[in-house]
């Protein structure tokens, strides 16, 4: 049986093939994807030809916010039968490398990633993936809004860097899919008051619908001084970076108070990044990076059910797969309000 499969070939350029599907193997699941979120890292492919240091190898299949259903199962395979729903974890860990045995899968150091180059992702018909990738969604949940569910994993391990306390004050940089549900995140653990800063009014408009206090244009004022003065000079206790883009992280450093916390959720382009250091040193900040999500899966799913209402508002638009060159280019240039665009099967 042939199976479509969207290719990125070269920068900005995506082809439809069709490919042999293959029976799945002992131990794997054949799922039918029906439904595929845009992430950032994605669009970092698309546009730059790799994600961060990482080149791209064409082609390749992006997409790794997937959900469909049980098609097939392979052979000792138990606890799923066909047309069961679920959501697919795309990273594939050792389970016994010094990462894995510490509890620190996500950085495990023979770590595959369904969407990186040599592992193909879900902008196809049909993968075959190991069963303990698969995560049942609940009735109360459509394959469109499960997409959410693995970046909503990603935000809620930044939250542990974050490390809330009740009422304390943040700002997210950057208002796409992942800024957006760090405010939500923030909001639902119970945070004072929060700056969402980003140059895109439609992006603004749904940070406030998140649930952002304030929201700042950092095309028309320079954010960091503003929230310093909305602050009477103090800061906010927690700056997360969500953009990575146009001084962000800089500006977080500006942000935080002294001591405070500093978390980097978003990829940066560059490969080396200008820190601004007397002001990072001088208020001694706690500067977290954030690397995907660590069995934060489940916590995102049950976080999702209870609160669909709020994160499934985050996704504005529906593309095809046949479509998928036009969802990336809508996302890239931000068009027509998108927020987060969903590539259906």
């Amino acid at each position: 049986m042939n199976v479509r499969v969207a290719e990125l070939c070269a920068v900005r350029q995506f082809r439809l093939v069709e490919a042999e599907l293959a029976d799945p193997g002992p131990g794997e699941v054949q799922v039918r994807i029906q439904a595929v979120g845009i992430c950032g890292s994605d669009l970092h492919s698309y546009s730059e030809g790799g994600v961060g240091d990482t080149p791209c190898q064409y082609p390749m299949v992006l997409g790794h916010e997937p959900a469909g259903v049980v098609a097939r199962v392979g052979a000792g395979v138990t606890g799923w039968v066909i047309r069961d729903r679920a959501a697919f974890e795309p990273a594939i860990y050792c389970y016994h490398c010094e990462f894995c045995h510490t509890g620190h899968h996500n950085v495990c150091a023979n770590l595959r990633f369904m969407s990186m180059p040599g592992d193909p992702g879900f902008f196809r018909d049909y993968a075959n993936i190991p069963a303990g990738n698969l995560i049942a969604i609940p009735p109360g949940l459509s394959l469109r809004d499960a997409t959410i569910i693995e970046p909503l994993a990603v935000v809620l391990h930044s939250m542990q860097f974050v490390a809330l306390q009740p009422s304390e004050t943040a700002a997210v940089f950057g208002a796409g899919p992942i800024g957006l549900m760090t405010v939500i995140c923030l909001k639902l653990a119970g945070a004072g008051r929060v700056w969402a800063v980003d140059p895109v009014a439609a992006r603004r408009e749904l940070a406030r619908q998140a649930g952002a206090d304030a929201v700042l244009d950092p095309s028309a004022i320079d954010p960091s001084h503003q929230i310093l003065r909305d602050t009477g000079g103090r800061g906010v206790d927690v700056a997360i970076d969500c953009a990575t883009t146009g001084g962000s992280t800089n500006h977080c450093l500006r942000a935080a108070r002294h001591a405070g916390r500093v978390v980097v959720t978003g990829i940066p382009v560059e490969r080396e990044v200008p820190l601004e250091f007397s002001p990072m040193r001088r208020k001694e900040l706690a500067i977290f990076t954030v690397r995907r999500s660590n069995h934060e899966t489940e916590a995102a799913r049950e976080m999702l059910a209870a609160n669909l209402a709020r994160f499934a508002a985050l996704i504005t638009h529906t593309r095809p797969l046949e479509r998928i060159a036009e969802a990336f280019h809508q996302v890239e240039h931000r068009l027509d309000g998108v927020g987060k665009l969903v590539v259906s099967g």
